[in-house]
């Protein structure tokens, strides 16, 4: 074979329970923060897709939301992002945690994955028809004898194609997941460019770590329903002598009730300067040159419900 044709490239949408460490996994991944992460469940709310390149591969890390039981519209939704993921992988990490019993929630999404690509063969046995990968997360708190029960478990549970256990957060056996990954994608060509990092644009981006750095802060105290874009930005004009030289980002911070706008501002705006200090450093890169963040604070209410409100927020049908 050529050289180009054993360059590999593909999809592997990263599958899971809420806050089983998909987003941390893919960050150790990449080397780098593309996805937000939080202690939070449900945090990502996006469909990210991080690109990671080297000279033999190109895998597309598509981070999904949490596969859940809807309560909202949006909730709904989320789970249609994770079908339209899956649908379209070459492969696909199903991730479990090693610091908690395998569930119902699991169990649950080892169904669906089945009932899509799966067939039984003469034998009775289950045969996945396209890879699934079984990566059993946060391991650091396991020695060999409990590590090796919780494979032997997982192999158990879900007759994976393959199964490679990490502590992303302790960056420990993350090059052996990310060959694992490469294994199972498709001979194929570079889709992206090699410095291209991530599909998102910038305006997204930013809105993410608006909303990741919120929650970092405010913590249990901050409403799930809280929403963030980017409306615009702004860049200093060359002919502007009378400008401050800075980009101006513009965002808004949406709430469902006016009663949520406190805990978001803080006393005396606190929480608001607390954010854009931490901040300061990742937008700047981000918008390439030094900016200024000006945040609003806007009630809509019940929007995690309202179709409009969704699609307005970029939550599409």
């Amino acid at each position: 074979m050529t050289e180009q044709s054993e360059y590999r490239s593909g999809f592997v949408a990263v599958v899971g329970r809420p806050n089983v460490g998909k987003s941390t996994l893919i960050n150790a991944l990449m080397g780098t923060q593309v996805a937000i992460t939080s202690s939070r469940p449900e945090t990502t709310r996006k469909v990210i897709r991080a690109i990671l390149t080297t000279s033999d591969f190109q895998i597309v890390l598509v981070d999904t939301p949490g596969i859940h039981r809807p309560r909202t519209l949006l909730g709904q939704r989320l789970n249609d992002m994770v079908d339209e993921s899956l649908a379209d992988a070459d492969s696909i990490a199903f991730l479990l945690p090693a610091d908690q019993e395998i569930g119902p929630g699991d169990k649950r999404i080892l169904a669906r994955l089945r009932s899509a690509f799966s067939r039984k063969d003469e034998n009775g046995q289950w045969q996945w028809t396209k890879p699934v990968i079984g990566v059993l997360t946060k391991i650091d708190g396991l020695n060999r004898s409990e590590l090796m029960s919780k494979l032997l478990e997982l192999d158990q549970f879900g007759n994976f194609t393959d199964i490679v256990p990490v502590s992303a957060l302790e960056h420990d056996n993350v090059d052996e997941v990310r060959a694992v990954f490469a294994q199972h994608m498709p001979e194929g060509p570079q889709m992206y460019p090699t410095e291209q990092i991530s599909e998102e644009s910038t305006q997204d981006t930013i809105a993410e770590l608006i909303r990741g750095v919120f929650l970092e802060q405010l913590n249990d105290e901050l409403p799930h329903s809280l929403a963030v874009t980017v409306d615009d930005i702004e860049y200093p004009q060359d002919d502007d002598s009378e400008g401050d030289g800075r980009a101006h980002v513009y965002a808004s911070i949406y709430i469902e009730r006016s009663s949520q706008k406190p805990i978001i501002l803080g006393r005396g705006a606190e929480n608001l300067v607390r954010v854009k200090k931490k901040l300061r450093t990742p937008l700047n890169r981000l918008v390439g040159m030094k900016s200024t963040l000006i945040l609003h604070v806007k009630v809509a209410k019940d929007w995690q419900s309202d179709p409009k409100k969704l699609e307005r927020l970029g939550f599409n049908a």
